[in-house]
Order: C-alpha cells, then sequence, then structure tokens
C-alpha cells in the first residue's frame, strides 16, 4: 500500500490549497480513501499491515473533519501558510463585534431564562447567517487577498460565533427534553 503521511490534508484529498472547497467533493474523496484504507481490509494482513491501516485510517479521519468545517479548514490553511491564529491568547475584538457578542449572550440568557423556544431558533438562525458571511469573508482574505492577518481576527470571530451557535443548540434541546 501506498500513503504519504507527509502529505498535507489537501494533497492527501487530491484538493486544492484553497479555502473554497466543495464539501460533497470531499466526502467523495473520504469515501473512497476510506474504502481503499480501513482497517477491515487488513484484516487478514499482518500486524505490520494492520497498523498501518488503522494509523492511515486515522490520518484521513482528521483530515477529513479538518477539510468539512470551515473553521478548522481556515485554521489548517493559515497553519500552513506559518500564520498563528492566536485563538486562546489573543482574544482582542473590534468594539463593534464586542457589543454584538454582548447583545446574542444577553439575548440568549433571556430566551433561556423565559424558555422562549421561538427567540432561540431566531438567534440560531441569525447567527448562522453572521457565520455564512464570516465564512464567505475568510475565503476572499485567504484565497484571493492573502490576507492572513485579517483572516486570522476573522476565524477568531468565526469561532465566537460557533461557540453562542452550540450554546443555544443546547439550550434549544434541553428546552425540547
Amino acid at each position: 500500500m501506498s500513503f504519504d503521511f507527509s502529505d498535507n490534508h489537501f494533497s492527501l484529498f487530491g484538493l486544492p490549497v484553497q479555502f473554497r472547497q466543495d464539501v460533497v467533493d470531499i466526502e467523495a474523496v473520504y469515501r473512497t480513501l476510506q474504502a481503499q484504507y480501513h482497517p477491515d481490509r487488513a484484516v487478514t494482513g499482518s500486524d505490520s499491515d494492520k497498523r498501518f491501516a488503522l494509523q492511515a485510517a486515522t490520518h484521513i479521519n482528521d483530515a477529513f473533519h479538518t477539510l468539512k468545517s470551515p473553521l478548522a479548514r481556515a485554521r489548517y490553511l493559515l497553519k500552513l501558510q506559518g500564520f498563528d491564529t492566536q485563538e486562546e491568547t489573543n482574544t482582542s475584538m473590534p468594539a463593534d463585534f464586542l457589543m454584538q457578542q454582548m447583545e446574542w449572550r444577553e439575548a440568549i440568557a433571556e430566551a433561556k431564562q423565559t424558555h422562549d423556544l421561538d427567540e432561540l431558533e431566531a438567534l440560531a438562525t441569525q447567527l448562522r447567517s453572521e457565520s455564512r458571511s464570516l465564512t464567505t469573508l475568510i475565503a476572499g482574505l485567504i484565497d484571493d487577498k492573502q490576507d492572513f492577518n485579517r483572516a486570522g481576527l476573522v476565524v477568531r470571530k468565526l469561532r465566537f460565533i460557533e461557540k453562542l451557535e452550540q450554546e443555544i443548540g443546547d439550550a434549544i434541546e434541553a428546552l425540547l427534553d
């Protein structure tokens, strides 16, 4: 079996190294690679073959999860360019974004407290729209302008949005139980 563990995720999947990707293509390549390198195919092989198949499948899974998520894909592309998004250490954000985030958090807290499912769903819709806008902006910054500094800031914003979306999803789930 031929498999190069040093390939970046894009090379492994035969994709151009860019942010804009078709998730359908990513999923199709993933299924092909999994079928080719799945550990079940090495069940009758040597211990070395089994270990290789498991490592290859793990590498393919990691690449798939990175490439299919816009946030993870942006982080990965920036990392390939040598740029650290500093998500854990740099929490500075533009004042307008911080104000908007505070408003969303307050609205979420109020909707949770009043068990307002309609408001939570409306907030979820609003955040999905914001997420799509940020994803489009990241595509332009990385693929078209190679403005990795600004892309890093937008990645941090997208991370905040995804956390809020998760919080809303958890609140909706709790109300529906």
